[in-house]
C-alpha cells in the first residue's frame, strides 16, 4: 500500500511547523518508513494516517490523547496551538489577567506546561505556574484563590500511561461547558502554526499549597473521638504528599502509604490501569489496610481528583462504590454542616438515594447531566456534589470540581465521628438502607460501533418495552423507569461504546437487621435487570 500524496504533504507540513525537535524527528522517521515501500510501509502508512487524523477534540473540559507526534497526539506543537487559541479566545472576550498553569507527572507534562506558560506570557498574560507536579484540584483552587481568568491543568487523570491531556478551567474554577468549548476550538483552528506562535519568558513559580491546606482546615469536623489510622495510595500519582499534609492539618497523622505506589511514576508499574475502580488496582492498598490495622483505606487516582474509600466488613475489606461513598459523605456533611439552605447534587446516572437523604435533612436536591461541569452549576447554596465514578466535591466554594484530597479528609472525619459514637461505616450504610431503601446500582459498558449503537437507542426511543416509562434528560440520554427500577442509556463520548446505568430499589426495611435480606433481593433483581437490558439492546 503506497502513501497518498495528501497524507504525505500533510505530514511534511506538520514536520516543518513542529517546534519540538524530538517529535519532529519522530514523525520524519515514520514518514520515511511509509515512503520506503516494502513490508514495513503498510503499517507505517496506517499509523501515519492515524496520527494525522486530528486535531484532538475538546471532550471532558479539554483534550486527551496519546503522547506522540502529529495533530492527533499530545505534543508541544498541539499544546502550543491550543494555548494560542485559548489566549485569543480569552482576549476576544475581554478576559485579561492571570492564567494558572499546573501539571501532573505524566510523560510530557513538564514540557507541555512550559510551552503553555510561554505562549501565555507571549500573549501578554500573567501566569501563575504551579510547580513541581500538583494535583488537578489545586489548579481549580488556584483559579479562584488568585482571581485568575482561566486555568490549565496538564493531565490525563486516570487514563493509560501512554496518554496525556489538557484541561481548561474557567474564571470561576469550573470546567468548560458549551458553547465555550466550541468557541475555543474555533480559536485553536484559527491559530497560526506552532512554530509561528510568539513565546514569552517562563514565569516564576507560584505556590497556593498553604492557602489550600488552610481551607481544608475549615471543613466541618467532628469534635470528638480519636483520629483514625489511614492506609493511603496515590496510585503512582501526584496526590500523596498533599493528601498526607491535608490529613495532618485536621489532626490525622497516622497515615500509612503504599510504598510501591507512593512516588509519581508515569509508567504506573504496579497497576494494569491506574483507576481505583478497576479490578485489582487497590489490592496493595487493601493488603496494607488489613495488615496495618487501619480504620480507613483511601485510593486517589493519579491526579488526585477522584477518591475511592474502603473499609472492613465482617467478611473482610472492600472498596465502596462511588454511590455508597457519595451518599455517606453527603449525609455526614448535612449532619455537621451549618449552611441555612443547603443544596446537594448528583447526576442522572448516579443513585437516586441522595434525593431521599436530602429530603430527610430538609436540604434541596438537584439532578444534573453527567459530569462535574454540570454538577457544580446545580444552583446556589451547593454544599456537596458527587458522581458515581468516585468523583466527589465536598467544598464547592473553594474547588468547583471533584477533589479527592478534600474528600479523603471528609471521609476520615466520618470514620472518626462514627467510631466516637460506637458505630462504623458498615453500620451507617445499614442505617441508611433501612431508612431509605437498598439502592443497588451497576454500570455496564457495551462495545458497539456508532451506527449499531445509535440504532439500538433509536429502537428503544421509538418503541419502549411494555411497562416502562421513558424520558430524555438530554438529547443523547434515554431514561427508562418502572416501579423500583431505573435504566439510563447513553453513548460514550470518547469510545465506541454504549453505557447503561442500572438501579434497583428495595423499599425501606425500617430495621437495620432486615437490610441483609433486602440486599439479597436487590442483588437478584439487579441480575435479572441486567439480562433484561441485554435483551432490550439486542444482545
Amino acid at each position: 500500500m503506497g502513501i497518498a500524496p495528501q497524507l504525505r504533504d500533510a505530514a511534511l507540513r506538520w514536520i516543518a511547523d513542529d517546534p519540538d525537535p524530538g517529535t519532529r524527528a519522530e514523525l520524519q522517521r515514520l514518514l520515511a518508513t511509509a515512503l520506503a515501500g516494502g513490508a514495513p510501509a503498510a503499517g507505517a502508512v496506517t499509523e501515519l494516517a492515524d496520527r494525522m487524523s486530528g486535531p484532538l477534540r475538546f471532550g471532558t473540559a479539554g483534550l486527551r490523547g496519546p503522547v506522540r507526534a502529529g495533530p492527533a497526539g499530545m505534543n508541544v506543537a498541539v499544546v502550543t496551538r491550543t494555548t494560542a487559541g485559548l489566549a485569543g479566545w480569552l482576549r476576544a472576550g475581554g478576559r485579561t489577567g492571570t492564567v494558572v498553569v499546573g501539571r501532573d507527572a505524566r510523560h510530557g507534562s513538564a514540557a507541555f506546561a512550559e510551552a503553555a506558560a510561554r505562549v501565555l506570557t507571549g500573549a501578554g498574560f500573567e501566569v501563575a505556574l504551579l510547580d513541581p507536579p500538583v494535583p488537578t484540584p489545586l489548579v481549580a483552587f488556584a483559579v479562584r484563590q488568585l482571581g485568575a481568568v482561566a486555568g490549565i491543568a496538564i493531565t490525563a487523570s486516570h487514563n493509560p500511561p501512554a496518554d496525556n491531556g489538557y484541561k481548561v478551567f474557567l474564571a470561576d474554577g469550573s470546567q468548560l461547558v458549551p458553547p465555550d468549548d466550541a468557541g475555543i476550538e474555533a480559536a485553536v483552528t484559527a491559530a497560526p502554526a506552532a512554530l509561528s506562535v510568539p513565546l514569552g519568558p517562563l514565569p516564576a513559580v507560584s505556590d497556593v499549597t498553604k492557602a489550600y491546606l488552610d481551607r481544608i482546615a475549615t471543613l466541618p469536623r467532628t469534635p470528638h473521638g480519636a483520629a483514625p489510622r489511614i492506609a493511603l495510595t496515590p496510585m503512582h500519582g501526584v496526590g500523596g504528599a498533599l493528601a498526607t499534609a491535608a490529613l495532618a492539618r485536621t489532626g490525622v497523622h497516622d497515615v500509612h502509604v503504599v510504598a510501591a505506589q507512593a512516588r509519581p511514576d508515569p509508567d504506573f508499574p504496579t497497576v494494569a490501569f491506574p483507576n481505583p475502580e478497576e479490578p485489582g488496582a487497590t489490592d496493595l492498598l487493601l493488603e496494607l489496610a488489613a495488615g496495618s490495622g487501619a480504620a480507613l483505606a483511601v485510593a486517589l487516582d493519579p491526579d488526585a481528583d477522584r477518591c475511592a474509600i474502603g473499609v472492613r466488613f465482617d467478611d473482610g475489606w472492600r472498596m465502596l462504590s462511588g454511590d455508597e461513598t457519595g451518599v455517606l459523605l453527603a449525609d455526614h456533611l448535612l449532619r455537621t454542616g451549618a449552611h441555612p439552605d443547603p443544596l446537594v447534587a448528583t447526576t442522572v446516572v448516579s443513585s437516586s438515594m441522595l434525593a431521599r437523604v436530602a429530603a430527610a435533612h430538609g436540604a434541596r436536591f438537584a439532578e444534573t447531566l453527567t459530569g462535574f461541569k454540570w454538577i457544580v452549576r446545580a444552583g446556589d447554596g451547593l454544599v456537596f456534589g458527587y458522581e458515581e465514578a468516585i468523583g466527589l466535591c465536598v467544598d464547592p466554594d473553594a474547588v468547583r470540581d471533584k477533589d479527592g484530597v478534600s474528600a479523603a479528609v471528609l471521609a476520615a472525619d466520618l470514620v472518626r465521628g462514627l467510631a466516637a459514637a460506637g458505630s462504623s461505616v458498615p453500620e451507617r450504610l445499614d442505617e441508611l438502607a433501612a431508612a431509605f431503601g437498598v439502592h443497588r446500582t451497576l454500570g455496564v459498558s457495551i462495545r458497539m460501533e456508532p451506527a449499531e449503537r445509535d440504532r439500538a437507542v433509536q429502537r428503544l426511543r421509538d418503541a419502549p418495552p411494555p411497562g416502562w416509562d421513558t424520558d430524555r434528560p438530554a438529547p443523547d440520554v434515554l431514561r427508562l423507569r418502572r416501579d423500583g427500577v431505573r435504566v439510563v442509556i447513553r453513548p460514550s463520548g470518547t469510545e465506541p461504546k454504549l453505557k447503561a446505568y442500572l438501579e434497583v430499589v428495595e423499599p425501606p426495611a425500617g430495621d437495620p437487621a432486615l437490610v441483609p435480606a433486602s440486599r439479597e433481593r436487590a442483588e437478584q433483581r439487579l441480575g435479572a435487570l441486567r439480562t433484561e437490558v441485554d435483551g432490550m439492546l439486542g444482545r
